[in-house]
């Protein structure tokens, strides 16, 4: 059963009716074009549901929870979700970072190859020095560390191993490119199978071959992410559902219900920092040929 389905029956930690999420504090949104950081907290259970990024989140003091589609609720100081898993999440009323990182960047790949289960308990060992750098933004945002040094940080702090050597298909990545590049967020499999003389349906089993998932969720999810700059920037719907290139914004609302379980109007409140995007698409090395 899908996440959607799930949502009427959603269940606490103790097995009770869950209560709806809710902020108790107004968040700070770090934003860049595929990803973001997110620091509040709040209380009520996120419904199941399911995204293309890699969720990695850290409690500045306590524990937050998280449970499979099937399983039981598990807690610890931080947790880290791989892509399309469906989830539900309760941050327990503590003060949490919630960090989203592009599993098509170098540091996404890195994750990936770090973790062997879909959702990943994080000890206090493996996090510590991450929660001293979230706790500075959080008490002092001024003089605190650049953020996207910190989501850096945070995030090769759980990776293990080497770095990988990574390399897309070149085709992949000029698409990839293009997508990030442009300010117009519409492309169709067919428009970008063309950028790379290739059929649609050469270009859409490579692309799902390279990435884990189909070109048009992707772009979806490209989508969303726009959306929430555009909301950041101008605290409206309306506006960032077209920027997006959305229908309208009932159609964006149900992408949000969706990919994280809430609508916009529930999850976009507090103060919005546009800043670069701290992870490559690939190593440099790799970017010719």
């Amino acid at each position: 059963m899908g996440p959607k389905k799930r949502f009427e029956r959603e269940l606490d930690e103790n097995g009770g009716p869950a209560s709806p999420p809710q902020w108790t504090c107004l968040p700070r949104w770090y934003l860049w074009d595929g990803g973001f950081l997110i620091l509040g907290s709040s209380v009520g259970v996120v419904p199941a549901h399911h995204h293309h990024a890699i969720q990695i989140v850290i409690a500045c003091s306590g524990h937050v929870s998280a449970r499979a589609e099937r399983g039981d609720w598990r807690s610890a100081p931080g947790i880290a979700i791989l892509p399309n898993v469906v989830h539900s999440y309760s941050a327990r009323g503590t003060t949490a970072a919630m960090i989203f990182v592009d599993p098509e960047s170098v540091e996404g790949g890195w994750i990936r190859h770090s973790l062997r289960e879909d959702i990943t308990l994080l000890p206090e060992e493996r996090i510590h020095s991450c929660r001293e750098g979230l706790i500075r933004i959080v008490e002092s945002p001024i003089d605190a560390p650049d953020p996207s040094d910190i989501v850096q940080h945070c995030v090769q702090k759980i990776c293990r191993g080497a770095r990988p050597y990574r390399r897309l298909d070149p085709r992949v990545t000029r698409v990839l490119a293009e997508i990030r590049q442009s300010d117009e967020p519409r492309m169709s499999v067919e428009e970008a199978a063309a950028r790379v003389f290739l059929s649609p349906s050469r270009f859409a089993h490579l692309f799902k071959q390279q990435l884990g998932l189909p070109f048009r969720r992707y772009m979806l999810w490209r989508k969303l992410t726009r959306s929430m700059i555009v909301i950041g920037r101008e605290q409206s719907i309306t506006q960032a559902a077209y920027a997006a290139g959305f229908a309208d914004g009932a159609h964006m609302t149900r992408t949000f219900h969706q990919m994280f379980g809430l609508a916009p109007s529930v999850m976009m409140r507090g103060e919005f920092f546009e800043i670069p995007s701290p992870f490559e698409l690939q190593d440099s090395s790799t970017l010719a040929g």
